[in-house]
């Protein structure tokens, strides 16, 4: 793996491959790879996330699907953070902007909801990151499975989506 493993980690991370994780491995991108125990009943996953990984909840990124003038677009911020809708609308050149069911987000991303990550979704959509996110030195996105999270530096993660950087909360 391309990523920054403990040995403790490593038997975990081989056999969590996803594809977001091979995304990240064939674009060279230095992530590695961090488990906890995925809780399904949270009230917010991602705050569960940090929690879990004992990390600050502006550090642990949160993916979401949503629309944009009815287009797919995937959306990245900080787990204790919420999307503005007209922010998200406008980072887009678009008038309107809503979340996408969670049926249509696991259709659209070919994840789960909980293990949705931006990395290797099955149609390629136009990306946004919350622009505060790229002040820390690394953030943790999904890897692709409930309980699985990549840690990186964002501006590589927002390189390898070829994702805009926007002010996106309320």
């Amino acid at each position: 793996m391309n990523g920054h493993l403990r040995v403790n980690e490593w038997n975990a991370a081989m056999s969590k491959a996803t594809r977001a994780t091979q995304m990240l491995e064939k674009a060279g991108v230095a992530f590695s790879v961090h488990t906890y125990d995925y809780d399904p009943d949270a009230d917010h996953i991602g705050l569960q996330a940090a929690e879990a990984l004992g990390e600050a909840p502006g550090r642990v990124l949160k993916t979401l699907m949503a629309l944009v003038d009815g287009k797919p677009v995937c959306v990245i911020l900080p787990s204790d953070r919420e999307v503005a809708m007209k922010k998200l609308a406008a980072a887009f050149g678009g008038k309107s902007a809503q979340m996408m069911k969670p049926a249509d987000a696991e259709r659209s991303a070919g994840y789960k909801v909980g293990g949705i990550s931006p990395f290797g979704q099955m149609r390629k959509v136009r990306t946004a990151i919350e622009q505060a996110a790229l002040d820390n030195e690394y953030v943790f996105i999904n890897g692709g499975q409930r309980g699985l999270q990549v840690r990186l530096n964002p501006r590589d993660a927002m390189s390898v989506l070829e994702a805009l950087a926007a002010p996106l909360v309320a």
